[in-house]
């Protein structure tokens, strides 16, 4: 089994933004409070010592411990959930939906980035404990988002008609159909029986999403000592209430942030703030609060309350409260001793406009990592990319990009002109300075006829690779059908795929090699291939 492994700054699937926080550019370090290295951990480890209430941490485990009963826990689970009793222990957290039986693969790589980061950093700061955290968004109420994945080449697909938030759906008569549908893609044997079984053992009729969805990740992550939280919890919320006074009575987080993104361009803003960033959470519904004057309002509801009955409300019963994208990390840092939170791309870039929100609110930001990614190649597959000469870092361009690159190395003609327009350009320089001379009018004449020439190399230049194409036609061909394979629909695979592939395909060792090799301290795409 081999590895390979590409640098993100130089695939076109990562953002500007991403690639330039990869490079501390000077540009984004004011939306970040320390860059993820392993020498930076000690300064947070500090920081989130002295901002994280003692009383915060027995109110975690006794939330915690409550959440698991009824589950065998493996001992190292167990041992994670004792020590966060203790002042020396910090968490490293990922946050995801629940999306049926995972989802896209890539789910599982945010998880064992965030085990495989916790073993890091206890062998450089042995005297501190570090817990792996999987943040379950209960709270979510976009079903559409969760409610298939793909197993191989088919889609499997929970239709239900509950609403509002989706970890209190519940596993009902509608489900069977979906048990059905995965049943009979899966073919027979041990890789099949286990799948069956994991499946079957965690969507048991009555139990809510959340509840199947714990015992799903747990079976794949106990052992390594993972520990799941639900954050829809009373307890927890309770915790949060001071914090959504304030943003109900300040609208702190939609100041805090507007003011960030104003700076943003030009990166993409990845959320914009509204007014108040908080839901109304109730069976069956999870709408936005509107705060005007001293009125509180809840969106496509009947309900409405003097700021005063609301904030009384709250005090009460402070489970009807639920932070929405932007408040969701701050709720997250307040319950939790954390050090770390572990995303994609796109989380990061949103994490990246909290930073001033975070500061208003008094709370420490955390350091941002992006999670591990992975392309897995099958021995043939290799076979067929040794045979086509072409790299993986080729593999990952676009499908354009990737045509040009290999038809220039196939092909024993130079299709470089970068030469020939350097000596355009020098050619040219000296005619400006003849038409400034004589009359500033040419110098426009000038340009256009740089322009027009330079134009006219590259038009020869496109010419001469698409009659290059074709000759090669073949070639090609090959080329692009390995990278359809791995690149479905020439996007990343793991956004598509479901782990049960891979798992049929390669078996349990596919499991064992992401624990073994995955490092989010290294910020590159793995391809991990397969014997």
């Amino acid at each position: 089994m081999d590895t390979d492994c590409i640098d993100y700054r130089s695939l076109h699937q990562f953002s500007s933004l991403i690639k330039d926080y990869l490079d501390q550019n000077p540009k984004v370090q004011s939306w970040y409070n320390r860059y993820p290295n392993l020498e930076n951990f000690k300064a947070q480890l500090d920081e989130k010592s002295a901002n994280y209430p003692s009383d915060f941490r027995s109110t975690l485990v006794v939330e915690l411990k409550d959440q698991y009963r009824g589950f065998e826990i493996s001992e190292k689970t167990k041992v994670n959930l004792d020590s966060l009793h203790s002042s020396t222990t910090f968490t490293v957290t990922t946050g995801h939906q629940l999306n049926l039986f995972t989802g896209p693969v890539y789910f599982i790589y945010k998880i064992v980035s965030v085990i495989n980061l916790c073993k890091e950093l206890k062998k450089t700061y042995p005297e501190h404990d570090f817990v792996p955290v999987y943040w379950m968004a209960t709270e979510d109420h976009d079903f559409e988002e969760i409610q298939s994945f793909r197993f191989q080449n088919s889609k499997i697909t929970w239709n239900s008609t509950q609403t509002g938030a989706v970890g209190r759906f519940i596993i009902d008569d509608s489900f069977d159909s979906t048990r059905k549908a995965f049943y009979t893609q899966i073919p027979s044997g041990e890789r099949g029986d286990f799948l069956r079984e994991l499946f079957n053992a965690a969507y048991q009729k009555g139990r809510t999403l959340a509840e199947a969805t714990r015992q799903l990740v747990h079976s794949l992550f106990d052992e390594h000592g993972l520990v799941i939280i639900d954050g829809d919890a009373h307890s927890l919320k309770k915790a949060f209430i001071p914090f959504v006074l304030q943003e109900l009575r300040e609208q702190t987080s939609y100041n805090a942030v507007q003011k960030t993104i104003q700076e943003f361009p030009p990166y993409k803003v990845q959320v914009n703030p509204r007014e108040t960033n908080l839901f109304y959470l109730a069976e069956g519904i999870r709408e936005r609060i509107v705060v005007e004057k001293n009125t509180v309002s809840i969106l496509n509801t009947a309900l409405q309350y003097s700021l005063a009955e609301f904030e009384s409300i709250i005090q009460n019963n402070p489970q009807c409260i639920s932070p929405n994208v932007l408040l969701r990390p701050l709720y997250q840092e307040i319950i939790l001793p954390n050090l770390a939170y572990i995303g994609g791309g796109g989380e990061i870039a949103y994490w990246l406009e909290l930073k001033t929100m975070f500061s208003q609110f008094k709370v420490p930001f955390p350091l941002l990592m992006l999670r591990n990614s992975v392309v897995n190649v099958s021995q043939k597959q290799e076979q067929k990319r040794q045979k086509l000469a072409v790299s993986y870092g080729e593999l990952f361009k676009t499908q354009e990009q990737l045509k040009i690159s290999s038809t220039q190395r196939l092909s024993s003609l130079n299709f470089d002109f970068e030469s020939q327009k350097q000596f355009l350009k020098d050619q040219f320089e000296s005619l400006y300075q003849l038409a400034s001379q004589t009359d500033k009018s040419f110098v426009g004449a000038v340009k256009a006829q740089e322009q027009k020439q330079i134009k006219g190399l590259e038009n020869l230049q496109k010419r001469m690779i698409r009659a290059e194409k074709r000759v090669h036609s073949e070639q090609l061909e090959r080329i692009i059908a390995l990278q359809n394979e791995l690149f479905p629909n020439q996007g990343l695979q793991e956004r598509s795929a479901n782990f049960s592939t891979f798992y049929m395909e390669f078996g349990p060792d596919w499991m064992e090699r992401l624990h073994q090799e995955l490092n989010p301290l290294k910020s590159c795409f793995s391809v991990f291939i397969f014997d």
